[in-house]
């Protein structure tokens, strides 16, 4: 970086002496040039071979595969990304489609780019005078994609007219991610909608049944009760034979609270595409109730069945 500075300082001056920047270009690059020289070249040997040594490995990644540098890294006038202040006024559609088998890292550092990037632009329009434009947020195992600012974020974006639309295999999945579980938490409650589909997860489960809350439940107990006057052993039969008995029942009922959905219902009950339902229709929350899906492709599969036979 040095060396380029110098190389082009004859340049850079230019720009300075013809005015053709804006005041604010001549502030940033004022403040870059004063950057690099007050405190970047400053730094001791060991400090900035660490600096080199992790720009080196977070920039490599995107030049050690050919198709990656194409896509990533593509001739200027072949871009047709240019942020997401341009997505959202235009109202375009930003689509990450990376398999995380194939490109572990690198599609978690993108993931954790854009959207950041979105998170911050969304949140810059509660700051000035931009026309709010709603916008949405969709995750599918968002537990591979989950930081810890999450939390902030989607306490704020409703008032930003954000729509955030997730998908887990459970809670803990959250946790093991952002090894914290209050965060976790505070992540969940934020999210007002909620379907909860079969799963083994205590801690999922556990959350959903505190949330969804308790009900009044009839408890039912017999007991059968036997009297006799005379009771003999009976070495035959090897029991007791009594004479002169009399047989009595007891039955009782009783209310107390219990969850609505016991434990067994979230791990056999639910079917595949059933789930439970906790939904807000903007002023109230519905009661919790378990619906059906449709998958999308169904009705294609049925289709299909029906060409066949």
């Amino acid at each position: 970086m040095k060396n380029i500075i110098k190389k082009n300082f004859g340049e850079i001056r230019k720009l300075f002496q013809t005015g053709t920047l804006s005041p604010v270009q001549s502030f940033d690059l004022l403040s870059c040039l004063e950057f690099f020289s007050n405190e970047f070249y400053t730094l001791d040997d060991r400090t900035m071979s660490l600096l080199k040594s992790e720009i080196s490995r977070i920039t490599s990644i995107f030049v050690s595969d050919y198709t990656v540098s194409k896509t990533f890294c593509p001739d200027k006038e072949k871009i047709n990304f240019h942020g997401f202040e341009d997505v959202l006024n235009s109202g375009k559609i930003v689509v990450l489609n990376m398999n995380i088998a194939e490109y572990k890292n690198l599609s978690k550092i993108i993931a954790a780019y854009l959207k950041l990037d979105f998170q911050t632009e969304v949140m810059s329009r509660l700051g000035n005078n931009k026309k709010i434009r709603k916008s949405v947020f969709i995750s599918d195992e968002y537990h591979e994609y989950v930081t810890t600012t999450d939390s902030d974020f989607f306490a704020q974006s409703r008032e930003a007219k954000c729509i955030n639309i997730v998908a887990t295999q459970s809670y803990s999945s959250i946790v093991n991610a952002i090894k914290d579980k209050d965060t976790t938490k505070v992540i969940l409650q934020n999210l007002i909608n909620k379907l909860w589909f079969r799963t083994d997860d205590i801690f999922t489960i556990e959350d959903a049944q505190k949330q969804i809350g308790k009900e009044e439940k009839e408890k039912v107990s017999t007991t059968i009760a036997e009297n006799a006057k005379e009771t003999n052993f009976s070495f035959i039969t090897n029991s007791l034979v009594s004479k002169d008995s009399n047989i009595s029942e007891s039955y009782s009922m009783s209310t107390q609270k219990d969850f609505v959905y016991e434990t067994n219902f979230f791990s056999q009950s639910l079917k595949t595409f059933e789930c439970i339902a906790f939904l807000s229709n903007g002023f109230n929350i519905l009661k919790p109730t378990k619906l059906k899906m449709f998958p999308y492709f169904k009705e294609e599969v049925n289709s299909i069945e029906k060409t066949n036979f």
